[in-house]
């Protein structure tokens, strides 16, 4: 039962343009997202600190953090948008993008911009979200131009 309704007002809340209040899915259970940058695949982390829900734009997110690649650590701030929504039996997907600047520390600075898929499954026995996965694709280019690379991270 908690379920159905749990999807009806996550359903309703999308029709009507209001989106429910989800900015601890971004904050990843305080452990870093791990990917990839560049084409060797260089070990990329990036760490959410910071996540609130936009109160004149209820289907964006301002986040802030720090990226790591080897020993250049950078605080960044930007935002996640949510552009689609799709639910299923017991699987949920959110669709979206994101862009994220790094604090301007030089040639290893720039930023991130990409497009992320959120999903999860419902487990109705415990009445929770089980499962989450969220990837993050996209690039990272530098304030200087001179360096872009691809990127890919997900949540552990």
């Amino acid at each position: 039962m908690k379920k159905i309704l749990w999807i009806l007002i996550l359903a309703c809340n999308f029709a009507w343009g209001q989106m429910p209040d989800i900015s601890n899915v971004w904050l990843n259970n305080s452990k870093p997202y791990i990917g990839t940058i560049g084409n060797r695949g260089q070990e990329l982390k990036l760490k959410v600190n910071i996540s609130e829900q936009n109160q004149k734009n209820d289907q964006e997110y301002f986040i802030s953090g720090y990226s790591l690649v080897d020993d250049h650590y950078t605080n960044y701030e930007g935002k996640i948008t949510i552009t689609k929504y799709k639910d299923s039996k017991n699987k949920g997907v959110v669709f979206g993008e994101y862009e994220l600047a790094e604090e301007a520390k030089g040639k290893h600075s720039g930023i991130f911009k990409g497009r992320f898929v959120y999903t999860f499954k419902w487990n109705k026995k415990t009445e929770k979200v089980e499962a989450q996965y969220i990837e993050l694709i996209g690039d990272w280019k530098s304030y200087d131009g001179k360096l872009d690379f691809k990127t890919r991270l997900k949540n552990q």
